[in-house]
């Protein structure tokens, strides 16, 4: 879904989360590998941003009412 969003992985973290802060993702999200950013994206559902919706070719991340509405 990352790839077809063609977003930034940033926007798939959830960085408001406590989890999110305990990494110390803030910094390390920059450098680190994109698989090493999958496999922490997997390994805790709580570091995911929520709702994803897809279609099958959009991808929409976070709700964001205005976004949404134009893309829906």
């Amino acid at each position: 879904m990352h790839q077809r969003s063609g977003l930034e992985i940033k926007r798939f973290f959830n960085t408001s989360g406590v989890k999110y802060r305990e990494l110390g993702l803030k910094d390390k999200i920059k450098t680190m590998a994109i698989e090493e950013l999958y496999d922490i994206l997997a390994s805790d559902g709580m570091l995911v941003k929520r709702p994803i919706l897809t279609n099958g070719e959009r991808v929409l991340v976070g709700f964001k009412a205005d976004e949404w509405e134009g893309k829906l």
